[in-house]
């Protein structure tokens, strides 16, 4: 076998949550150019036929399970089985964090913390849950985390307690479920400016300073978290599991000191 050979997942089932749009979208179709039969699922399903027809596009099938994910994952996990009979591929890609609730942590509100933890937290815990449960002969799950989960985070105080509980439940995961033979890992995308992310950014000169944090110069796509996810889920990754992976044109690493010539 080739070193290419292993970045194939020919007549292999993954499923992606949150994939209507976006990240999740580019995921979706970043596993189906590379042999996949993909699970999808969002709340709108205009949303979702496009991303369906983009796999179809790709010479793979697609199966679309509408609905919010939250309480929702045991559903989607029954009808992948019943439609496919495997599961190889599980990707927890839902998650977000609304830009009207922004208060400082000891003025959060209780509902709104809670509210935060569900999405970001608890329906991956469900979903991993609901991965594990199907993947008797093996597989892969992949947690969309943010490096907001390893930082201090003023004002998205519960957004990051999500986050950094997803990275440590990633973590456990992968000790629990080794001998089962699945690997779970997480990566965290940069600033990717989907159009869902343009909304909580705001004007345009805002997303000019964004750009000069970024020391490769520019702000992610789908595509180059969508490539990591490919790496994570192949054979190529085979001896991976239980890390936490940035993909962020090098902004994590970035001192607030530091300034380039160019920019």
């Amino acid at each position: 076998m080739s070193i290419m050979d292993k970045f194939s997942l020919h007549d292999q089932v993954a499923v992606v949550t949150g994939s209507g749009q976006g990240i999740g979208r580019g995921i979706a179709w970043a596993l189906a150019d590379a042999g996949a039969d993909v699970v999808i699922n969002a709340r709108r399903a205009e949303d979702l036929a496009e991303t369906a027809a983009g796999i179809f596009a790709r010479g793979r099938r697609a199966l679309v399970v509408q609905g919010d994910i939250r309480n929702f994952s045991a559903t989607v996990a029954e009808r992948t089985m019943a439609e496919f009979g495997r599961m190889d591929i599980w990707v927890n890609n839902v998650g977000g964090s609304d830009d009207k609730d922004v208060y400082a942590l000891v003025d959060t509100p209780d509902e709104v913390f809670r509210a935060q933890l569900e999405l970001n937290l608890v329906s991956a815990f469900q979903g991993c849950k609901a991965a594990a449960s199907c993947m008797s002969m093996g597989g892969v799950i992949i947690n969309i985390t943010s490096g907001a989960g390893t930082r201090a985070s003023p004002m998205t105080g519960p957004y990051a307690a999500g986050k950094a509980g997803l990275i440590n439940l990633t973590q456990t995961l992968a000790l629990e479920l080794a001998e089962q033979g699945i690997r779970v890992n997480a990566v965290s995308p940069g600033p990717v400016v989907t159009e869902a992310y343009r909304a909580v950014l705001g004007i345009e000169d805002q997303l000019d300073a964004l750009v000069k944090t970024i020391p490769l110069g520019r702000t992610g796509t789908a595509q180059d978290i969508a490539s990591m996810v490919l790496l994570l889920a192949s054979d190529a990754g085979a001896w991976i599991t239980g890390e936490h992976h940035l993909v962020a044109g090098g902004r994590t690493t970035r001192s607030y000191q530091y300034r380039s010539k160019e920019r």
